[in-house]
């Protein structure tokens, strides 16, 4: 699993696929519902974080520009990573309606951007990704990108909302009867099933472990 950098102190971080990681900028705190894409500098504070993982490779210089209608494109991505995650989480008892809305809407920030692989020799040979908008703008589209990729491959159809008690992150179903984001919300949820029979144990029993 991929960790965050230690001096991050944004959404949980899990190692999932970027769109993945996107729709979890909507996580929850001690039981409450947070947003880590608000402002612009929270906007730059994932990404900087994200910035190995991201396609489009983002300077110090890129973050700096970032601006204000940034994160409302970021946080409309967002929402449409997670419609679909959500969708694909309930399978067949998926809203038809609010699918095909997503879809156009995903299908939309896609192609907010046009862009394009280029090769460059110096100092070695490498490909870059370019396009004629700003960067930042690039990254998200590249990023509704990952999400196409995403829901129209095999793991789209692996896509889970976690059970863990208050927990509304997704992932990737990759192992046999997964059921949670994290080891934490695994625990979490382990205990709270403990204390569960403890409560509903007879007077004097102390309930199995």
């Amino acid at each position: 699993m991929e960790q965050a950098p230690p001096e991050y102190d944004g959404a949980p971080m899990l190692g999932e696929p970027p769109a993945i990681e996107l729709g979890n900028t909507i996580y929850a705190m001690r039981g409450r519902p947070r947003d880590a894409l608000r402002t612009a500098l929270e906007l730059v504070d994932w990404m900087r974080a994200m910035r190995p993982r991201l396609t489009v490779a983002l300077t110090e210089d890129d973050l700096r520009a970032v601006g204000e209608d940034d994160p409302r494109m970021a946080r409309e991505l967002r929402d449409t990573v997670r419609a679909l995650a959500g969708a694909a989480a309930n399978g067949r008892e998926a809203d038809p309606d609010a699918v095909a809305d997503a879809v156009a809407a995903l299908n939309k920030l896609a192609r907010r951007t046009p862009w394009w692989r280029e090769l460059r020799v110096d100092p070695e040979p490498r490909v870059v990704v370019s396009c004629a908008d700003r960067p930042v703008t690039l990254a998200l589209t590249a990023l509704a990108d990952d999400a196409v990729r995403l829901f129209g491959g095999l793991s789209g159809a692996e896509v889970r909302a976690c059970h863990g008690p208050g927990c509304v992150l997704y992932f990737v179903h990759g192992a046999p009867r997964r059921e949670y984001c994290s080891a934490g919300c695994g625990n979490r949820a382990r205990a709270a099933r403990h204390y569960a029979k403890i409560r509903q144990a007879p007077d004097g029993a102390t309930g199995s472990p």
